[in-house]
């Protein structure tokens, strides 16, 4: 008899036979059912055989701990008043031990306060005996979702302490528009010919100058980065090609440029639409001869540095009106590379949300377990003019202001919920037949929801008064509703 099958069972729909079939890497997903009841455990057994999962099972906790050490799955369901071992003790046991269980608790004692002490034990859910199946093949659908987000946040989390480790930069995305940006950086990223990358704010510029600069033969020399914009002409002339002691009021010593720090490596010059007419004179030589003089010197100094510039200005605009040099923009613009908006890809919003929740709530000492799929819904739909940048920000927020192991709606900015059209949560009425009470009272009630039970902010997001949405929550209570938030 195998270490897993439970000896008091009588039915061969209890033992389950490990084979090189069944531990082929599309294995049905499997559960372990542990009850005290032979009955109630061979009828479980059969009923999620049936559904298609591969199933053992145990009859009290020291024989299911056994199991799980020799027969990893995906979900515990386990009974709660077992002798020996119950089922609170049985849960907080198997977590420690494989922390992305799902754990399911069944009683006959169903209350509130059970279904609270059950979730601190670590349980995703709970089930009222007697068992209704519908509900048991409900929740066990709900708790295997569960445990996909749980392993796909552990793999992102172990995926971004590796980059970090690696200090290597990638760009994360499977779309078509990422992909065909990739391949630009791996096809140019040897040459040492100028870059140009234009895009709009917060699209990941810097992003795509480092893995130039990681994928080339440099990685090994200097990136130097320069944010054009944030310093006045005088200095930028001076913090880019240096200056001689005594050159201007203040410089009591000799101090080497970006270009020189740079030597070897690569110069990403930043916003590089803001430089005035001198400096675009000054770089457009730099560019031409590879030689430059720091301010106040008569020394021609020769350095190997890449340029790669970016800016979200229309720099042939520029051009055309006189803002910009012909000459220098032809110089930059060598190879162009245009960043990708994130509404060009929608579809990379759900893998960068879940790297910037792993990243995070490891950062912040969280542990979210799970984004809520109508969170990852109305993060789709949003059009995000600051790019992946906001994306980024909104998640942060989203993680510090999470107090629990699930990201919702609440925790989302309440502009975002409304031009996302997310606000009332994702329609669950039909709307073919129901009348407009019911849809008024499903909004309400899922914005209430969602803004963790405010009326200022339910609604503010809905546009009506605050006076009406008390008197509507009052109206659905005393007809009975029970309200969350």
């Amino acid at each position: 008899m195998s270490a897993w099958t439970d000896e008091t069972a009588v039915s061969p729909a209890e033992r389950v036979e490990t084979t090189p079939e069944t531990q082929a890497p599309q294995r049905k997903r499997r559960i372990l059912v542990v009850d005290d009841e032979p009955h109630a455990r061979r009828a479980l057994v059969e009923l999620l055989s049936d559904e298609g999962y591969e199933v053992s099972s145990a009859g009290d906790g020291f024989k299911a701990l056994g199991i799980l050490r020799e027969w990893p799955c995906e979900v515990l369901l386990t009974d709660w008043r077992m002798p020996v071992m119950d089922g609170i003790t049985l849960v907080k046991k198997a977590r420690e031990e494989q922390p992305d269980l799902g754990c399911v608790v069944m009683t006959a004692f169903g209350s509130v306060e059970s279904a609270v002490e059950a979730m601190k034990a670590g349980a995703d859910d709970y089930l009222t005996k007697p068992l209704n199946f519908d509900a048991v093949s409900l929740v066990l659908s709900r708790a295997m979702e569960r445990i996909e987000e749980r392993r796909e946040l552990t793999n992102l989390r172990a995926r971004h302490a590796e980059q970090r480790e690696q200090s290597r930069t990638k760009i994360l995305g499977a779309s078509p528009a990422v992909q065909s940006l990739i391949a630009m950086i791996d096809q140019v990223a040897g040459a040492r010919a100028t870059v140009m990358i234009t895009g709009e704010s917060g699209t990941g510029k810097e992003l795509i100058a480092r893995m130039l600069h990681e994928k080339s033969g440099r990685v090994d020399k200097p990136f130097v980065r320069l944010h054009c914009a944030a310093l006045a002409e005088s200095l930028l002339e001076s913090e880019l090609f240096g200056h001689e002691k005594g050159a201007f009021t203040g410089a009591s010593a000799r101090r080497e440029g970006r270009f020189e720090e740079a030597n070897g490596g690569t110069l990403f010059l930043d916003e590089i639409g803001e430089i005035s007419p001198a400096i675009q004179v000054k770089l457009l030589r730099f560019l031409q001869q590879r030689e430059f003089e720091r301010v106040g010197g008569n020394k021609t100094i020769s350095v190997d540095v890449r340029v790669v510039a970016a800016t979200n200005r229309d720099l042939e605009a520029e051009v055309k009106a006189g803002r910009f040099r012909e000459d220098l923009y032809f110089r930059l613009n060598v190879i162009h590379i245009e960043a990708p908006p994130l509404r060009a890809r929608p579809g990379d919003v759900p893998l960068l949300a879940r790297h910037f929740v792993a990243k995070y709530a490891q950062e912040n000492g969280r542990s979210i377990e799970e984004v809520a799929p109508e969170v990852m819904s109305a993060l789709e739909r949003y059009e995000w003019p600051g790019n992946v940048r906001e994306l980024e920000n909104v998640i942060e927020r989203a993680v510090v202001l999470t107090d629990g192991k699930r990201l919702e709606l609440r925790h989302l900015p309440p502009e975002l919920l409304r031009q996302s059209g997310a606000a009332p949560g994702e329609i669950g009425v039909q709307i073919p037949g129901s009348t407009l009470a019911e849809i008024e009272r499903y909004a309400l009630l899922r914005t209430y929801e969602a803004t963790g039970g405010s009326s200022a902010e339910t609604a503010e997001m809905l546009g009506i008064s605050v006076r009406k949405v008390q008197y509507r929550l009052r109206e659905y209570r005393e007809a009975g509703v029970v309200i969350e938030g």
